[in-house]
């Protein structure tokens, strides 16, 4: 399934004519003229979803400091990570960039890839990350974490929660959280978030983990959260504590930004990231991370690049200590 949409401000500006008449390489023209076209942005999560509305609003004000129309391109399937793959065969120009999702950095120990996160993209920047949480049904009898521990404790492999798949981010945060209480939860795993909090909603299952798609929930009071996976509080739910605070030594925002095929010209890529990086200044994406309770956690293309080098580091010794089954290499 894929959805195109159109975002367009302002018209292009090229300098491809100048270069040309100096005689620069082809290459260096293309990329001193860069946009001279629109530019796709891929997404693997579903339209209207909080990554999506976040990606569209910062297409909105690239468009006008690109002086061409940034085409939001939703890549579904993989869970998130589809985006990462297609840039493998794209065309290494700068007109297709590709959101990271986290769960990239966890594909060589889960999938069989012959490509390298670290290695085989480049890096652009990073824009934000997401505010994890655990919620229940409004009616649940559990009311705060401690409760839903003490449940866990009394009723080993009861007490069920709802992700959008299994080895997600939200699977491997929650088993990391069991381990570290000694309980055992069970998971049960949906194709999106849009099956799982309806199934919470009707009794189907105890609990859903899940990043700021429950926010209307809460806030209409259908839902109640327990905890944040944030370093600090969040500002909407200031009465809910972090997993710091209730003894669970961790945190986890799963950043994610934007990266290009391999091999893209550095002029391109420096293009690319001031871009982008002036529209994470402007209004449309400031108001679309607050609406989600979310916040900036930019890095240069470098400092994103090693920040994927120390996350797939980290990604192994998860799942080593969670004994998760592997299917990579």
């Amino acid at each position: 399934m894929q959805r195109r949409s159109f975002i367009k401000l302002g018209g292009a500006a090229t300098m491809a004519a100048g270069a040309a008449a100096l005689g620069l390489p082809s290459a260096v023209r293309a990329a001193d003229a860069f946009p001279a076209k629109p530019i796709r942005v891929l997404v693997g999560f579903s339209a209207g979803g909080v990554t999506d509305i976040v990606v569209r609003a910062l297409a909105e004000s690239a468009s006008n400091i690109f002086g061409q129309p940034i085409i939001v391109e939703n890549k579904l399937g993989a869970g998130g990570v589809m985006p990462a793959y297609q840039l493998q065969t794209a065309a290494p120009d700068g007109y297709t960039v590709g959101l990271i999702a986290h769960s990239v950095f966890r594909l060589p120990y889960i999938a069989n890839i012959k490509w390298n996160p670290v290695t085989d993209l480049d890096y652009v920047i990073r824009l934000t990350g997401f505010t994890w949480g655990l919620v229940v049904a409004a009616d649940s009898p559990i009311k705060t974490f401690d409760d839903y521990v003490a449940y866990a404790r009394q009723n080993p492999g009861k007490l069920t929660y709802g992700t959008v798949g299994s080895l997600t981010t939200q699977h491997l945060t929650m088993e990391q959280i069991s381990a570290s209480l000694g309980i055992q939860l069970s998971n049960i795993p949906y194709k999106g978030v849009a099956e799982a909090l309806p199934a919470l909603m009707g009794g189907h299952i105890m609990s859903v983990a899940d990043a700021s798609s429950w926010v209307p929930y809460v806030t209409s009071g259908k839902m109640r959260l327990l905890v944040v996976w944030t370093e600090k509080r969040v500002p909407r739910f200031p009465d809910v504590p972090t997993l710091r605070e209730v003894g669970i030594d961790m945190v986890q925002t799963s950043p994610w930004g934007l990266a290009a095929p391999k091999g893209t010209p550095p002029q391109v890529i420096a293009r690319l990231h001031d871009g982008f990086r002036q529209a994470m200044a402007q209004k449309p994406f400031q108001d679309a991370l607050a609406n989600y309770d979310m916040e900036q956690q930019y890095l240069d293309g470098p400092a994103y690049r090693q920040f994927a080098q120390e996350s797939v580091e980290k990604e192994n010794r998860i799942l080593a200590s969670l004994n998760v089954p592997r299917g990579g290499q």
